[in-house]
């Protein structure tokens, strides 16, 4: 039987979040939390480490992959912040209608396209043995890959969000549907590190 755990982690916290640039990386809170994340993952026997081109997830993924040893570090714009579907805002609440509404027409394309290449590539089961790769990447495509996990309506990314550096997994078989074993976990953060990223009134 051959497996993929396919682990999925949002980056840290980003410095500066009103600042929208690439170029801009992690808080030092985010650091903290991507350090703790690396620590969490140690003893995981990942084949590798795949991010996306900006910055937040660069340095997210340096730190992380200080902690397993010797585990190969991959840029990918497929794990890049993309607006996974051109989802129709019809009978959406108001506020999801309004922000769909700011993407251009380039992005409702680019953004689907490369959703769909990173479900190919890392949401497969594999021909042969067992694969672990982490994903460090963004709130979107963690959503879009949670989705269609449950095979899940398209429109259910949206309203899905993840703490900075929580930790999904999925299991992919070449036996079953895909199974969805952990959601958003931030054991290893304390309490003062987590529920960054959320909006306020998801806090619990």
């Amino acid at each position: 039987m051959a497996t993929r755990l396919l682990y999925l982690a949002r980056h840290g916290e980003q410095d500066r979040p009103e600042i929208e640039s690439p170029e801009v990386g992690l808080s030092e809170r985010g650091r903290r939390q991507a350090a703790l994340l690396g620590q969490r993952l140690r003893a995981v026997p990942l084949r590798a480490v795949h991010h996306g081109p900006l910055r937040r997830a660069v340095e997210t993924a340096e730190l992380v992959a200080g902690s397993p040893p010797r585990v190969p570090v991959y840029a990918t714009e497929l794990a890049g912040d993309h607006l996974p579907h051109d989802t129709d805002p019809a009978g959406l609440p108001v506020a999801y209608a309004s922000f769909l509404a700011g993407f251009s027409a380039r992005e409702r394309a680019d953004g689907p396209r490369l959703a769909a290449e990173a479900v190919a590539r890392f949401a497969t089961a594999p021909i042969d043995g067992d694969v672990r790769e982490l994903v460090i990447t963004h709130n979107f495509l963690i959503a879009w890959l949670v989705r269609h996990a449950l095979d899940a309506p398209e429109r259910r990314w949206l309203g899905l969000n993840h703490h900075n550096a929580g930790l999904t997994v999925i299991r992919y078989s070449s036996t079953g549907p895909p199974s969805l074993i952990a959601f958003n976990d931030v054991a290893h953060l304390p309490p003062e590190l987590r529920g960054t990223g959320l909006p306020s009134d998801y806090r619990v």
